[in-house]
């Protein structure tokens, strides 16, 4: 678990960026842009960069060969650039330039998130994964955290500050990941007539009929999370009465509860199964959204957020070792690029969806929508075979375990 801690920093690092990208560079925009669904619009480049870029650049770090690792080049070119564009986002001198620095970074970050994240499954056994992606989800929960809490006050003291340190716990993180964590022993340091050769990944056979229904479970339970966290303050103030503060600080207390209990949803997914955490993850999840349709109290809101987020862990914790866990091992970085296709398609399709039927039905019909998305969830679940063993490699091409 040393290693998963250690590695956990890359996500703490991309976590800090994202959350500070979010909070501010819609203020930004606001300079230059004066309709809200254009800002909108231009926030949601990184889905778009992470539908047709990070599943490509997953599969080929699947294929590369090279001393430093798989994983290891991507990290080393992309999170350098990803600092710098981001230092660079608040310096911009006007509409363009604060353009060309968003596209950069969000092109930048592309290149090794994927990467990052399937170094996970490459350094853990496959029945450490669940607990390995509670650590790691907490490192980055810890780092959404931070960036709120302390951002906002180096934000009041300059724009770029932020900014500046964010990119500096990135080049942090890479120069630790890179002393501490040793890839499996690549083709590269091998000789080549002592390896077998292995059977070549395609994208188009890990779709095989299970797969495709826990794609279809993890696009409809992101449609209704997105949509939720997307359109929650406008629901409470519009709906509700509260006012703009009260309303974004009510959706912290779901991200807390999620936070706190990331470890513990992992240790469940490892114990009783991945498939069994999620299945009562997305009935509790869909009841609190049917809850809250009632609901018309600031307190019980709070409560009901509150539980909402522990099943959310339960979900969200243990989905993608699950999806992981139904290919072969030399399939982990195309899977995830795949597992991050599915989850950005939803996070573009659910706003301007539950927007819409908002602006038809009014706003009541937020989380009837969400529960809709939860009981879609739901039914695909119910239609994936009882988890196998998982397919293992042929043992002649099985890759060692890391160490630090």
């Amino acid at each position: 678990m040393k290693k998963t801690w250690l590695l956990g920093l890359g996500f703490f690092s991309i976590s800090i960026t994202w959350a500070l990208y979010n909070a501010f560079v819609p203020l930004f925009l606001d300079n230059y842009l004066k309709s809200t669904a254009m800002i909108g619009f231009m926030m949601t480049i990184d889905n778009y960069f992470a539908m047709f870029l990070q599943p490509w650049i997953g599969h080929r770090s699947d294929k590369t060969n090279s001393k430093y690792g798989r994983r290891m080049p991507y990290l080393l070119i992309g999170m350098p650039l990803g600092a710098v564009f981001a230092t660079l986002i608040p310096l911009h001198t006007g509409f363009i330039t604060l353009v060309i620095f968003m596209v950069l970074m969000n092109l930048s970050m592309s290149l090794f998130r994927s990467p990052t994240v399937a170094l996970m499954p490459d350094i853990t056994p496959d029945h450490l994964r669940t607990k390995a992606n509670g650590v790691i989800n907490f490192m980055g929960g810890l780092g959404s955290v931070l960036a709120f809490g302390i951002g906002s006050k180096l934000y009041g003291m300059g724009s770029y500050l932020p900014f500046l340190c964010a990119g500096l716990v990135m080049l942090f993180s890479m120069f630790v990941l890179k002393a501490v964590i040793k890839e499996p022993i690549t083709l590269a340091t091998i000789n080549p007539s002592e390896v077998k050769p292995k059977n070549p990944v395609r994208i188009r056979e890990q779709l095989d009929k299970k797969t495709v229904f826990i794609l279809a479970a993890i696009f409809f339970w992101f449609v209704a999370y997105q949509g939720v966290e997307a359109l929650f303050t406008l629901y409470g103030k519009n709906q509700l009465g509260m006012s703009d503060s009260a309303a974004s600080f009510s959706l912290t207390f779901f991200s807390l509860a999620f936070l706190v209990f990331a470890l513990p949803s992992g240790w469940l997914g490892a114990k009783f199964g991945k498939k069994k955490i999620i299945l009562i993850g997305v009935v509790g999840l869909m009841v609190i959204f049917g809850s809250l349709i009632f609901i018309q109290s600031v307190l019980w809101l709070r409560v009901f957020l509150i539980i909402g987020g522990l099943f959310w862990a339960c979900i969200n914790i243990n989905s993608y070792p699950w999806i992981v866990s139904t290919g072969r091992e030399e399939s982990i970085g195309t899977r995830t690029g795949i597992y991050y296709f599915v989850s950005s398609l939803a996070a573009i399709t659910s706003p301007p969806l539950l927007g819409l039927l908002i602006d038809t039905f009014g706003y009541s019909a937020l989380f009837i929508s969400a529960t809709g998305g939860m009981l879609l969830a739901l039914l695909c679940m119910l239609k994936i075979a009882p988890d196998e063993k998982r397919i293992e490699s042929d043992p002649g091409n099985e890759t060692p375990i890391g160490a630090i």
